[in-house]
Order: structure tokens, then sequence, then C-alpha cells
């Protein structure tokens, strides 16, 4: 079986240094909701969330990196922490049924259109 995996910046933050002492970053909530919610649709050797410390895109917070071998990555940027989980693992779902891993702007979930930065080819070997 294909194994997938979302890599997610946990250190992502859109509030101020202050806040951020005090509570969750942005990337860490997303994190968190989308581990909820993946264990109640995909099987753990399908799909894999992996946290990781930074994506370089600070700007751009929250960022996620979708991948698979023989698969484009992508790159999401700006998603807001709360709504994100639920559009990241639809767009899963038809990235996973999608035989190339190409998909077309509008099939994305509406929430992700903006937030696609990059599809990266994969890996030729």
């Amino acid at each position: 079986m294909t194994k997938y995996t979302i890599f997610v910046c946990k250190s992502c933050h859109r509030s101020s240094e202050e806040e951020l002492e005090t509570s969750l970053s942005d990337g860490t909530i997303l994190l968190n909701q989308l581990n909820t919610l993946c264990v109640q649709q995909f099987h753990p050797d399908e799909l894999e969330i992996q946290p990781v410390g930074c994506l370089w895109a600070c700007r751009h917070a929250c960022v996620v990196s979708v991948s698979s071998q023989d698969k484009p990555s992508y790159l999401f940027v700006n998603l807001p922490p709360e709504e994100s989980p639920t559009a990241l693992l639809e767009f899963m779902q038809l990235y996973i049924k999608s035989r190339k891993g190409v998909l077309v702007w509008e099939q994305l979930p509406e929430l992700l259109q903006p937030a696609i930065f990059a599809q990266i080819p994969p890996v030729k070997s």
C-alpha cells in the first residue's frame, strides 16, 4: 500500500511572539485537529501526519506540504488552523484516488484554492 504524508509546520503562527509564549502555535492547533480527524477517516498505513519544525515559509503561516512517492508534492500556505483540517483531508481523498496525483485547481476544496502555492513534480528514478 502506498503511504501518503502530510507535513505540518508546527511552529507556524500568525500571532505575536508574546501570545505564542502562553498558547499553542497555530501550526500545533492545525496539527492536533488534523490528527483527530485523520484517525476517523484514514487507515494508519495509508496516511501519516508528520510534524515538522519549520517549512521555511514563515510569512505564509500556516504551511502544509503533501507528498507521496511517484506523485507530485503540493505546498499550501496561509491556512487558517481551525478550518483547514477538513479541507486538507478532502484534498487527500482526491489525491489518493488520482492515479498520477495531478489535480486541477477547480477540484481543490474551496478553502485550499487560494492556498495552493506550489505543485512540485515527483522525482523520477
